[in-house]
């Protein structure tokens, strides 16, 4: 397990669902090392990884090393007069990822971001325009859900009715901040967006999608600088609350608090409470008894059942996402959801009240 949030990058079993050269992708902007997780799973899921760019030539050497077959691109345009590539891939600076994607789509390719996908409304409302005018995709990559194998068999648990219906979301989202190995962008309030924007954008999107809300309004938030003053941007603690429109509500809290004995970047954890029952996922470890992650704990009317469930699950969202990009469907996620997780992060980043202690 990576002991760095930044370069935590799953891989899973093959699974393609298109040949090979069916469906070609390119990478550019490679901020950050999500990119890399990002595109093992479209890789997988039968996706060919053409081309990769970037100005800065050590990412593409980086990035090379890990995708020996990749061609090396001259320049991005070099990639969006490609007629075969369907996708491209990025994790740029936060700041800078909108303006990108409008880009990729209006060059008529689906665009694939790492999250945060914005980190202004402006630039949200300016997307959902593009996305408009085009018809193409803008989905996000909210990997703490999407590649994370404890969350989505929790997904299916819920689905098949095994907690009754959802009434709350709990969050922790702590993060290992290894501030030397980070770059300018990463304190710049500016380009990250702020706390909750940032990693706070994971906790929004699950609560939406496991309580099966379609909007959600923010009732309280807050943010603060509490021990890096060496970094005066940096919100290094940030928590909500929300509530859903049925009802259902949420509270999560985010930070970069990691102590440097545990063995993974961060205790992520999800508890979910139903009508029926509940469901804990440890996500990246189970503290002082394994090292490993995915373990999921479930307690309804049926007794109490702990799952292992690291290489059983998958990550079906690339497939699937793969097979909505070129049938043009919503299975994987739509788009409207990842707007709205988008727009209530920026919303509970705006209106977070600042504490210091």
């Amino acid at each position: 397990m990576s002991k760095d949030g930044m370069t935590y990058a799953p891989k899973g079993k093959p699974n393609p669902v298109v040949e090979p050269g069916e469906f070609n992708i390119a990478a550019v902007a490679l901020d950050h090392g999500h990119i890399f997780g990002m595109c093992n799973g479209l890789i997988e899921a039968g996706a060919t990884l053409k081309w990769v760019y970037d100005p800065d030539q050590k990412k593409v050497d980086d990035f090379v090393e890990k995708f020996p077959d990749v061609e090396v691109a001259e320049s991005l345009e070099q990639i969006l007069h490609d007629e075969s590539i369907k996708l491209v891939a990025a994790a740029a600076i936060p700041s800078e990822r909108s303006a990108l994607g409008n880009k990729v789509m209006l060059a008529g390719k689906d665009y694939f971001t790492d999250k945060t996908p914005f980190t202004t409304k402006a630039q949200l409302e300016e997307t959902k325009q593009v996305v408009k005018e085009t018809g193409q995709k803008y989905m996000v990559y909210f990997s703490e859900r999407l590649h994370v194998e404890g969350a989505v068999f929790a997904g299916d648990l819920i689905k098949d009715g095994a907690i009754g219906q959802v009434i709350q979301v709990t969050g922790f989202g702590p993060h290992r901040l290894n501030a030397p190995s980070r770059p300018d962008w990463f304190f710049n309030k500016e380009q990250y967006g702020g706390i909750l924007c940032d990693i706070g954008s994971h906790q929004i999107e699950q609560f939406l999608y496991y309580a099966g809300c379609e909007d959600a309004e923010i009732l309280h938030s807050k943010v603060g600088n509490y021990n890096n003053p060496d970094y005066p941007e940096l919100e290094d603690y940030g928590d909500a609350t929300l509530r859903g429109d049925n009802g259902a509500t949420q509270y999560f809290k985010v930070d970069w608090f990691t102590p440097d004995g545990l063995s993974t970047w961060g205790d992520g954890r999800t508890f979910i409470t139903g009508t029926e029952g509940t469901i804990e996922i440890r996500k990246y470890v189970d503290v002082a008894k394994e090292e490993t992650g995915d373990h999921l704990f479930l307690v309804n009317k049926d007794g109490e059942k702990h799952y292992k469930l690291s290489g059983e699950v998958g990550f079906p969202f690339f497939g699937e996402f793969i097979k909505d990009c070129i049938h043009q469907t919503e299975h994987a996620m739509t788009q409207k959801h990842a707007f709205k997780a988008a727009e209530l992060c920026l919303e509970a980043q705006e209106r977070a009240l600042v504490v210091t202690k």
